[in-house]
């Protein structure tokens, strides 16, 4: 079993509002169903394994890009917009935040009698999962929240999150089933962070005989340093700087939005009637579903799609996140049915912005495109936790070119 990554987060306090956490549910839905039929399950196990991955899932559905609150949230609406149909998806996710994370066992047994899978066994990786992150790593960080994703076909993924007393800090653990070897030593692929001093990690090689002596109390546990090899790490401002994002990546799709009308690309004719501002989110949306890994190393980049709720990058435009879940839910349930056409359009959209890259040269107007974003914002229905976005006194026609 291999802890496929982890993130260090800023711990952020508040509320996720109705109007978000709704919709949140639907866009999720729909990407998780657009992944399994394009790609199948093991590899939307695999996406929810990496935590850039997933800081990026979280920031195109409007969470604030840089949280730990994705964690707790971006779960809760997956756990409640796909369990009711588990049976259909082959998916599963048990667990939760709080008191909610201790109900996982009961929850995986109930999972178990459904898939026919051991749910013994299943109990058994869930536990062991936590107890590897919480006790023998101790980095300062106790669990609070732990989710288990199971398919029917038995392959697995742990999202869990802990928190550091002292400092508003969490750090969360990704782990995934894949290469099952042992739980006890060098579990990870990852376990990583800033460099804070010794800790004490009993699950490495070196700590193999050390793990047969506490077995009889013969030896005191050893501090040794962990490796880092794949570890996100948040920064702790809330606006996003051209230094959290890919310019080069972020111009082409405001290219491709923008500049290059859909209609001008005979691929793209399908989502005719689509305008500009949802090509732009249906362009993040559509590399959520097809990009591959190394494209997720910004994921600030991400909130470009719908802002965030706390109005960072700019208030979330609820008008144009409505029109990206319908021709999302669209393109899937045509799918479904043979009828690729919707879903090979935005496809298309990724591919074409990604291709763009390759000649496409950047100029950093960061900061006139948040502006403009936040002007405009009124026009697509803009919304945070503070209230509705509301149009400029004076409207100075901000130009724009980020290429």
């Amino acid at each position: 079993m291999k802890r496929s990554g982890s993130a260090d987060l800023p711990l952020h306090t508040g509320y996720v509002p109705k109007w978000l956490y709704e919709r949140m549910a639907k866009l999720g839905f729909a990407i998780t169903e657009a992944i399994i039929e394009e790609y199948g399950k093991k590899e939307f196990l695999s996406r929810m394994s990496d935590p850039f991955w997933f800081q990026s899932f979280g920031a195109v559905m409007g969470m604030d890009w840089h949280s730990s609150g994705i964690t707790t949230s971006v779960m809760g609406e997956l756990k409640r917009a796909i369990n009711p149909y588990s049976k259909e998806l082959g998916i599963y996710i048990a667990g939760g935040k709080g008191k909610f994370s201790k109900e996982a066992p009961k929850e995986l047994l109930l999972i178990s009698e459904q898939t026919g899978l051991n749910g013994n066994e299943l109990v058994r990786f869930s536990k062991l999962s936590a107890k590897v992150d919480n006790t023998a790593v101790q980095d300062g960080f106790q669990l609070y929240i732990h989710n288990f994703i199971v398919t029917n076909d038995g392959d697995w993924t742990v999202v869990q999150q802990g928190m550091r007393e002292g400092d508003a800090m969490a750090r969360r653990y990704h782990w995934h089933s894949q290469h099952v070897k042992s739980f006890v030593e060098e579990p990870h692929t990852a376990i990583c962070g800033k460099n804070q001093g010794p800790i004490l990690n009993l699950t490495a090689t070196e700590a193999n005989t050390t793990r047969e002596k506490i077995l009889n109390i013969t030896q005191e546990k050893p501090e040794l340093m962990m490796q880092e090899i794949q570890h996100l790490i948040m920064p702790g401002h809330h606006d996003v700087r051209s230094e959290d994002v890919n310019l080069k990546r972020l111009g082409s799709i405001l290219w491709l939005a923008h500049d290059s009308q859909p209609k001008d690309f005979e691929e793209l004719l399908l989502l005719e009637g689509v305008g500009p501002r949802t090509v732009q989110s249906l362009a993040l949306v559509s590399e959520v579903i097809h990009g591959t890994p190394s494209r997720f190393k910004d994921p600030a980049r991400f909130s470009f799609a719908h802002g965030g709720k706390d109005g960072h990058p700019f208030p979330v435009p609820t008008k144009t996140y409505d029109e990206v879940i319908s021709t999302l839910q669209k393109a899937v349930q045509r799918a479904k049915i043979g009828q690729n056409d919707k879903a090979e359009a935005i496809k298309k959209i990724h591919e074409i912005a990604a291709k763009a890259e390759k000649d496409f040269i950047p100029t950093d107007n960061l900061k006139q495109l948040i502006e403009k974003e936040i002007a405009e914002s009124w026009k697509y229905g803009g919304k945070t936790v503070f209230g509705d976005a509301k149009p400029p006194k004076r409207t100075k026609g901000v130009q724009l070119r980020l290429f």
